[in-house]
């Protein structure tokens, strides 16, 4: 399989570690203690400008862009899984998976499907507009397997097809579901893969949407399983696969068994009610629309606070909260905003 050498999305250039990191992995399979995947890496908070240099129409609603940069410089290295922040011209910050060849260390490819108000603030860029980006980072890893089965749900296929084409010459198969093949993305590159390993699976050609043992019809008991989808999907292939998943969602998770607290923003004097199944991301938005966020479920680092008064939940790091996941501990939290 014709991996990038760096699985954490550390810049090439950094030869020292990735040598230490070929070193480690090389002696962790050889010894058969590689069993878990990667821990997500820290936020990278480096910020480049790039041009957007193509816009292409992929599928109903969906628009690729090609973004590089200004000078045509080489851009920082990445690996199926990745993805970057996008900061658009009106401030707003959205997330994407990196969708191309991560050997083409000079233009990076995104997807987006038009739903909200910054993919809508994506459709309209155009060739020559200027937009920041900050990473890449890997929160979904493809980690060296001996069998892989994939599973792509609309705009999902984003997240997919680049570790798709990095495991060609491995046991894979790949079910690619969509509303209808007018809305799904980038099958024409996926007709040049091995048909014999390709389900598209379009829900208008078979009147209901697919079920979780369907998606999993492939699944040995050591095959390692991608998904990503949207939660109706992920929540099906669950179920049935209880072990050997991996999953990256494009839509925050369902709050589960929350609690109620209250948060307290020290700088604008605000008291805000958090109910049991809304974000504290979600009631601070309605007061302060300009707040900064992308993933939503965690791991990003966008919408992270610091923490003046009270306790929190496990995302807490540093004196900082997550506010699009954490929640206060005893009913109240005091935040530096």
């Amino acid at each position: 399989m014709n991996l990038p050498p760096d699985l954490y999305g550390r810049p090439r250039a950094d030869r020292s570690w990735g040598f230490a990191t070929k070193a480690l992995t090389a002696f962790e399979v050889v010894t058969g203690l590689l069993k878990s995947e990667p821990p997500v890496r820290p936020v990278n908070d480096r910020q480049i400008a790039t041009i957007v240099r193509q816009t292409v129409v992929e599928a109903e609603d969906v628009v690729s862009l090609r973004l590089s940069a200004p000078d045509w410089g080489p851009l920082p290295a990445w690996q199926p899984g990745c993805h970057i922040d996008l900061e658009l011209p009106s401030g707003t910050v959205r997330q994407y998976s990196l969708c191309g060849d991560p050997d083409d260390r000079f233009t990076y490819r995104i997807a987006v499907r038009r739903l909200g108000s910054g993919s809508q603030e994506v459709h309209r860029l155009a060739e020559g507009d200027v937009v920041r980006v900050r990473g890449p980072r890997n929160a979904f890893p493809l980690i060296d397997r001996r069998r892989y089965l994939f599973i792509a749900g609309g705009i999902g296929i984003t997240a997919i097809l680049p570790m798709v084409k990095a495991v060609t010459d491995d046991d894979w198969h790949l079910v690619y579901c969509g509303r209808s093949r007018e809305s799904m993305p980038f099958l024409d590159e996926i007709a040049e893969l091995d048909p014999d390993r390709v389900w598209i699976r379009p829900d208008d050609e078979f009147g209901v949407p697919v079920s979780g043992a369907e998606l999993l019809t492939k699944a040995l008991p050591d095959t390692h399983v991608y998904c990503c989808g949207p939660p109706p999907m992920i929540a099906g292939v669950r179920v049935d696969r209880p072990f050997g998943l991996h999953y990256e969602r494009f839509s925050p998770p369902p709050i589960r068994d929350g609690r109620p607290f209250t948060v307290e923003l020290r700088r604008r004097g605000l008291v805000l009610d958090v109910p049991p199944d809304r974000s504290a991301l979600e009631v601070i938005r309605e007061a302060v629309p300009s707040i900064g966020y992308s993933c939503r479920q965690g791991f990003c680092g966008t919408c992270r606070v610091r923490v003046l008064d009270g306790e929190v939940d496990e995302q807490r790091e540093d004196g900082m909260m997550s506010i699009c996941v954490s929640r206060a501990r005893d009913g109240r939290v005091v935040l530096d905003l």
